[in-house]
């Protein structure tokens, strides 16, 4: 009879765990980093290993489970980061067009060369000198614009790339702390399983910043290093490296450094970081581009100037000023339209022989068309990015589905499974119920 009693005991004490474990599932059906969680039921054994009874000894919770997938989550993990690049990177492919537009420079520099087509036919029109002075303070403006716009992408890139390393930082902490608490709790419990999502929860943000492999251990600590299996580690069972940015002309540095001062460098070919760092690039580029052609537009119409005479019949001098440390930012030297060198020498105030040579230098060094490949090929290639987002964002959505499918709450088979728990309870307890009712009859036996 106690045998009974205890059977029935320990049915009411499991499917009580049971029920609890399902009410937490469709608790949060709706928590995106929760994984379904079970009870695993196992018959109770015999203190020596068997039993010469005809039945059992009743039944006991061997833990909770976690119906997580390794495989799901690496590819939820592989294809966040290769969608964060791709993203981080579209952004300052964006910005570069938005500079290179917003300056419009190929505009301005075809509007100067038409001034001086135009003054090549009437050199000593006033109106005409003005108005191609007025073009050159277009072109001098458009390449400052350009070159600031292109100066204040790469501050800004710099400011979201350090605070993405500062977020990244404070990931591998949280990562740390989590590690620290899986070794104090018991295996097989809620709050394991808890500590266990908040951990796969971290990875899945980490790997939003920078591609990660993670190899686990058996209390569940993650060891997480950026890229592959022999990349740079950034956390692992004792410790949480701190993740620093640096840039310079578009060349980047990032960094994992450890509590002894040790620093080591890594290149991320994943996540926001990475994107970042191909922006940067990027970035640098056109304004390299940039600055070489104003420095061969500005030189060659100097020196096209300083060949020929004014209206005044005086040797031409600078067209533009440029500055020491930067040669995109120009202005216009000359203050009057006087002073442009239309004639060569002594060719007189009707000659415009110095202008032909403008419109036969503007055909051989193509300063519109390097502007234009310099738009075109961002354009192509911002092109092909948006592209391969709409590809990786599908990847990455069914590779959350995926997981979703094996790891996620259903609540119709928690409904289910509520009811057939809620049954065995309510079994169980009639057992018990079984059992008194027997014991109290054979204690009225007289």
């Amino acid at each position: 009879m106690s045998d009974l009693l205890s059977i029935g005991a320990s049915g009411v004490r499991a499917y009580q765990t049971a029920l609890t474990t399902v009410s937490e599932n469709i608790a949060n059906a709706g928590n995106a980093s929760y994984v379904r969680r079970s009870t695993n039921l196992t018959e109770v054994a015999t203190s020596n290993g068997y039993s010469t009874g005809l039945n059992g000894m009743g039944v006991v919770v061997n833990g909770i489970g976690r119906n997580s997938n390794p495989y799901t989550e690496t590819s939820v993990r592989s294809a966040g980061a290769d969608l964060a690049k791709t993203q981080a990177s579209t952004v300052w492919l964006q910005r570069v067009e938005s500079a290179m537009s917003g300056g419009d420079l190929s505009t301005r520099l075809n509007s100067y060369f038409a001034a001086g087509t135009a003054l090549q036919a009437e050199p000593t029109s006033t109106a005409l000198r003005a108005g191609m002075l007025s073009a050159a303070s277009s072109v001098a403006d458009s390449f400052g614009t350009t070159a600031r716009a292109l100066d204040d992408a790469m501050t800004e890139l710099n400011a979201r790339a350090t605070q993405a390393s500062d977020d990244l930082t404070r990931l591998n902490q949280a990562l740390l702390k989590v590690n620290q608490g899986l070794v104090k709790v018991t295996p097989g419990t809620s709050a394991a399983a808890g500590l266990q999502d908040q951990r796969d929860n971290l990875l899945e943000q980490m790997s939003a910043l920078t591609d990660v492999n993670v190899s686990l251990d058996s209390f569940g600590r993650a060891t997480v290093r950026a890229g592959g299996s022999n990349g740079t580690v950034l956390v692992d069972s004792r410790e949480a490296a701190q993740v620093v940015f640096q840039q310079s002309n578009g060349n980047v540095a990032l960094s994992a450094q450890r509590e002894d001062g040790s620093s080591t460098l890594f290149s991320p070919e994943g996540g926001a970081l990475a994107g970042m760092v191909e922006g940067a690039q990027r970035i640098a580029s056109a304004r390299g581009q940039i600055n070489a052609i104003a420095t061969s537009f500005t030189s060659d119409m100097n020196d096209l100037q300083k060949a020929g005479q004014d209206l005044n019949g005086a040797t031409g001098t600078d067209l533009f000023t440029v500055s020491a440390s930067d040669p995109a930012m120009v202005s216009v030297a000359l203050t009057s339209g006087s002073q442009i060198a239309a004639a060569k020498n002594n060719g007189g105030q009707r000659d415009s022989s110095n202008l032909a040579d403008l419109a036969a230098l503007r055909t051989s060094a193509g300063y519109e068309t390097q502007v234009q490949t310099v738009v075109t090929d961002n354009a192509a290639t911002l092109k092909q990015r948006q592209l391969v987002v709409d590809a990786q964002t599908a990847i990455h959505d069914g590779a959350v589905t995926a997981r979703s499918e094996a790891s996620g709450v259903n609540l119709d088979s928690e409904a289910i499974d509520l009811v057939r728990f809620q049954q065995a309870y309510q079994a169980s307890s009639r057992v018990i119920q079984v059992a008194r009712d027997t014991f109290q009859s054979i204690l009225e036996l007289r």
